[in-house]
């Protein structure tokens, strides 16, 4: 199975865990939830997929890599105490609690969140003193004498033995205890996920050209070459920086996370000629609805690699503007409930004070949870930042009485909202310009196809529209679904022979 399908597998059995009766007792007690075991290549997201699942259930996470543990921290240091048996005294060795069991009380304490996943990373490559405890860890969730708190699933992950040397080969006796999912690499799955987080265009259109480049692993003379997706996404947030600043971007920089040299010396003259389309084409002008006429043939007559880069770096640029434009939507839509609260208080600054603190101990309480997605840590801090600057502003004013404070807080909201209205506004020119464009550009290929299902299939971008509408998407929609079917039909018939 590719990820999103494990993702999807792990967020189902998770659930059904935490599933509980009449009585407030788990309906799969905790010796029959079977751990699940991830088995892929490394770097495919194994562990950022974690931190989705536990975002999503509102779970905490708790992650840990097994590499390092030794047979004392992961079930506890000995210790000697006296017990009396039978009237005589004995030394008997206990165990001081487990480092990871500890960090799960640890977690519960400073979040407040009860339930959560214990993720346990290269679980079959730990020490040979270790791994018999770890047969009595997945049958019965303890280590040492502490078990693993009731509502917390846990889930493994590890790598085959061909990618790891340290790895141990389980036995059919502990396999027996684990639910197995064999995860691997696949690029369409990456790609929903890298259009989410805003990996570079100049990856996502080299990878779309070269698809064999995006999970490569071989071994040669020199030793093991490999590409995976970790170091793509690493190389894609240091050149954003590297533009940023202008720096140059160089064969050593691109080979400190893309370990081929044949590969970085192609992805270097991509994204030379990448930037050089950028320059030629003026993406800017294009979503603005003023193509110039000699862009628009100069389009229309590339080859299709180029007509490919040319749509992904389209693509790119109204993602990131609907990207922002949703969030936005989402961080208003939540203050309006704080908003409520203050307006209805006795005394609207105290209020403002007591909403601003809760927010930010909802923040802190996400973030100590382990579960807390890059997109919610925005809108609590946006939302935080609105309520102190609306605070400010009104102290400014010297607004004096509740409902002149608030007045004032009520101003800088609908502000928000207007220009929330205006890039919503512009979000949606740009996508009328950009169906016009692939019209008029690229009439009689495949553009158009890739286009709509680039804005389906990606979240922010099908919510946008299915919130405020475009009219050339489902027009263009209908067509496509319309000409699938007449496909369909025809192949049908040849098939009857007639």
């Amino acid at each position: 199975m590719n990820i999103r399908e494990a993702k999807d597998y792990i967020k189902d059995s998770v659930s059904l865990y935490l599933k509980k009766d009449e009585f407030g007792e788990y309906r799969i007690p905790i010796i029959r939830q079977r751990p699940i075991f991830l088995l892929g290549a490394p770097g495919i997201g194994k562990t950022a997929i974690m931190e989705q699942i536990a975002s999503e259930l509102g779970v905490a996470l708790v992650s840990y890599s097994m590499t390092h543990h030794t047979r004392q921290s992961a079930l506890g240091l000995p210790y000697i105490v006296k017990k009396e048996y039978d009237g005589e005294e004995f030394s008997v060795s206990e165990y001081t609690m487990s480092e990871i069991i500890a960090s799960v009380y640890d977690t519960m304490e400073a979040s407040g969140i009860k339930e959560g996943i214990l993720f346990l990373d290269e679980i079959n490559c730990v020490s040979e003193t270790l791994a018999p405890s770890m047969l009595q860890f997945l049958q019965y969730k303890v280590f040492g004498r502490h078990q693993v708190p009731e509502g917390w699933v846990i889930v493994t992950a590890g790598n085959p033995p061909e990618y790891n040397k340290s790895v141990r080969e389980f036995d059919v006796v502990t396999m027996d205890r684990l639910k197995v999912l064999e995860v691997e690499a696949d690029y369409e799955t990456w790609k929903r996920y890298a259009r989410e987080v805003s990996i570079h265009g100049a990856i996502l259109s080299f990878l779309e050209i070269k698809k064999e480049y995006f999970y490569h692993i071989e071994t040669t003379v020199k030793g093991r070459l490999y590409v995976t997706a970790r170091g793509w996404e690493d190389l894609s947030q240091i050149l954003y920086l590297y533009e940023e600043d202008k720096l140059p971007v160089t064969e050593n920089l691109i080979g400190q996370y893309i370990r081929n040299d044949k590969i970085v010396k192609e992805f270097l003259a991509y994204y030379d000629l990448y930037q050089k389309y950028k320059k030629d084409y003026h993406v800017d002008e294009i979503l603005d609805g003023n193509a110039d006429e000699n862009v628009v043939k100069k389009a229309e007559q590339a080859p299709f690699d180029e007509r490919l880069s040319l749509l992904g770096m389209l693509i790119d640029r109204i993602m990131a503007n609907i990207r922002e434009n949703m969030e936005t939507a989402a961080y208003l839509q939540e203050i309006m409930i704080p908003l409520k609260t203050v307006k209805a208080a006795d005394n609207t600054i105290e209020m403002l004070n007591t909403q601003i603190d809760a927010r930010e101990k909802i923040l802190q309480n996400q973030m100590r949870s382990g579960a807390l997605s890059a997109a919610d840590k925005r809108k609590h801090k946006r939302m935080i930042r609105f309520m102190e600057e609306a605070k400010s502003h009104a102290v400014k004013e010297n607004a004096t009485g509740n409902e002149e404070i608030f007045a004032v807080i009520k101003a800088d909201f609908d502000g928000e909202v207007s220009k929330m209205k205006q890039t919503t506004a512009v979000c949606q020119r740009q996508l009328d310009a950009l169906f016009g464009f692939v019209d008029e550009a690229f009439s009689n290929g495949n553009e158009m196809l890739i286009l709509v299902t680039e804005l389906t299939v990606n979240n922010d971008s099908a919510a946008f529209i299915a919130t405020f509408g475009c009219d050339a998407y489902q027009r263009h929609n209908e067509q496509l679904l319309l000409s699938e079917r007449s496909d369909k039909l025809i192949a049908e018939i040849k098939e009857l022979k007639l």
